[in-house]
């Protein structure tokens, strides 16, 4: 776990410093110096609504693995994958390094509609100057909402809901994020330990007979996670294990 924060934290950094090299050499009122980063007055309007853009993407940056773990379809794909790897029994095979990376680019793809849209009805009239940062940011938080209220369950949405002590609204995109959220996570930690549940089961089938073959045969001191683990391995190679899962987990989010 430490090593995946690790990781994260390291990405964000290097796309800071990246987005810093790129906006001194763009914009006039900010330079990069051996003494540390220099922003420059100016009477430029331009110049001025550069920099509080900048400030802007470098705070989205700072929060944007929270907002990847608790906004989007992170947390089901991690969980569900770490169940296969537990109910299978195999350690650390795939490392960590490899399901994290997995459920990256599965939430990817599976948010790609949800960041498109985003950037379509927000991001790019914002830069256009069409609309202003306030539309741009509630624009972004109904498309994130409605995503998330899809897979939020009522039960949830009422818990939070009637602790924070707020009036049904008329549209569930009225609510808060700071409803919406803890609600969405829960739904989805409820959904992937369902899935992982039935993950369980196959499995679970495979040990039972194998320990009680060992039984019958009278191997009392003979691990049975030693045998049973490569029948596990095969019956997921047999009924192509990743292909189905993958399947099953991209079409939990399509509704």
């Amino acid at each position: 776990m430490q090593k995946k924060k690790v990781v994260i934290c390291l990405i964000v950094t290097l796309l800071c410093f990246g987005l810093l090299s790129i906006v001194a050499f763009a914009a006039p009122g900010i330079s990069i110096s051996d003494n540390g980063i220099t922003i420059n007055s100016t009477e430029n309007p331009e110049e001025i609504s550069a920099s509080i853009k900048l400030l802007l993407i470098l705070t989205v940056l700072s929060v944007l693995p929270s907002i990847l773990i608790m906004m989007t379809s992170f947390t089901r794909i991690i969980i569900v994958l770490s169940f296969l790897r537990n109910s299978m029994g195999t350690q650390q095979t795939p490392p960590n390094q490899v399901v994290v990376g997995l459920a990256l680019f599965l939430t990817f793809f599976i948010m790609s509609p949800v960041m498109a849209q985003i950037n379509q009805t927000a991001l790019v009239p914002f830069t256009e100057n069409k609309i202003s940062l306030e539309d741009a940011i509630d624009t972004s938080e109904d498309i994130i909402k409605s995503n998330m209220l899809k897979y939020t369950r009522d039960k949830d949405l009422a818990l939070f809901a009637s602790i924070a002590k707020v009036e049904p609204p008329e549209k569930l995109t009225d609510l808060p994020l700071t409803v919406v959220t803890p609600a969405f996570m829960i739904s989805e930690l409820n959904t992937a330990f369902r899935m992982g549940f039935m993950l369980y089961i196959p499995f679970l089938v495979i040990d039972m007979v194998v320990a009680s073959t060992l039984m019958a045969m009278g191997m009392m001191m003979l691990p049975p996670v030693m045998i049973s683990m490569p029948f596990k391995i095969l019956l997921f190679l047999l009924v192509d294990g990743w292909n189905l899962l993958t399947e099953t987990i991209i079409k939990s989010f399509v509704r």
